[in-house]
């Protein structure tokens, strides 16, 4: 069903949320960004559909409202482990997003839901949680989800375009259309908005194969990259962490196991007991980070992991371009069948 929200009733809209849900959506943090006179756009907890940044692209994305970063799992002392008591939030999330990463959500939920056991603490906030899809009427820089088939999706609760001073919409949850109609939306036909071109396109070569590991291409990176992580914690399909321990006394009997956000691109990701440690080397972090994205899992689950929405290369500090990756996989194909 679709609607037209003006000012007054976009207000009472969101009025009318606030009782049963938190809103989180991209949020302007003057001065914030990377360079020390940029902004930043992220994701926050929102009063006013004015705080809602509809005409540029988050630099995060919407991972963190329903991953959090550090998370204990246990607490311990000496002769005892007890888990926290986990509540999840005492409202639900609603949660503003573009159509890319609403398909990052569910490469998300392939990996911590489908991906064997279900994660117990994903789920409770991913169930805690609904979405509304903002529209992009054109292409941001970096982007390809064209090329990824992500540019579009159906799996949200509520879509929303702004026009001028107006909000279109479409809703496809019964509770957010009873609030619609309180709050004076007047019924419209809306076809939500997508985009269906980029200025950055991506091939991924049919014939690709785990055999392009040994291509020299990923030695370029052994020197460009500085292994700081930025693309991954960017990257709303990324799912790796770490554990921690942290002890609250000094014999280290007494604490809590954290689980926090952690890179295949850092140093130490990969130590192992013994000392050991695989993919020493930046340009192998690249190369599992690549074949994770284009190939591995689509293997497994059926699509691709990656969702082009361009973030990596937006916030990496050697210019470092994933889609260029992505497009030098056909040459090393060649590269590699021709050594045969």
């Amino acid at each position: 069903m679709g609607f037209i929200l003006d000012k007054i009733s976009a207000d009472k809209f969101l009025s009318g949320l606030k009782d049963e849900y938190y809103i989180f959506a991209p949020k302007r943090f003057e001065l914030g960004g990377i360079y020390s006179d940029t902004d930043a756009i992220r994701y926050s907890e929102i009063n006013s559909f004015d705080e809602i940044v509809f005409d540029e692209k988050s630099q995060y994305s919407f991972k963190e409202t329903i991953l959090q970063i550090s998370q204990t799992i246990f607490y311990f002392t000496e002769d005892q482990i007890k888990e926290p008591n986990f509540t999840c939030r005492q409202k639900k999330a609603l949660i503003f997003l573009r159509n890319c990463d609403l398909h990052g959500l569910k490469r998300l939920d392939d990996m911590y839901l489908n991906n064997g056991p279900e994660d117990y603490y994903y789920k409770k906030l991913r169930d805690a949680a609904e979405f509304v899809v903002m529209g992009c009427e054109n292409s941001f820089e970096n982007c390809f989800c064209v090329s990824m088939g992500t540019n579009q999706s159906d799996a949200y609760d509520l879509s929303i375009d702004k026009q001028e001073d107006k909000y279109l919409i479409t809703c496809k949850n019964s509770k957010l259309n009873n609030i619609l109609l309180k709050a004076g939306a007047s019924s419209s036909d809306v076809v939500p908005k997508f985009v269906t071109s980029n200025n950055i396109q991506v091939n991924i070569p049919d014939n690709l194969s785990n055999d392009v590991a040994t291509s020299k291409i990923w030695d370029e990176y052994d020197v460009r990259c500085i292994a700081c992580g930025r693309c991954n914690f960017v990257c709303p399909t990324c799912t790796c962490f770490t554990m921690q321990d942290i002890f609250y006394t000094e014999n280290g009997k007494v604490g809590e196991r954290r689980r926090v956000w952690a890179s295949c691109m850092i140093d130490g990701f990969t130590d192992m007991a013994g000392g050991h440690s695989y993919r020493v080397k930046k340009g192998q972090r690249m190369r599992y980070k690549v074949l994770h994205k284009v190939l591995n899992h689509k293997k497994r689950h059926g699509e691709q992991m990656c969702v082009g929405c361009g973030r990596c290369d937006d916030i990496c500090p050697e210019y470092i371009s994933f889609s260029n990756s992505i497009n030098k996989l056909e040459n090393a194909m060649k590269e590699v069948t021709s050594n045969e």
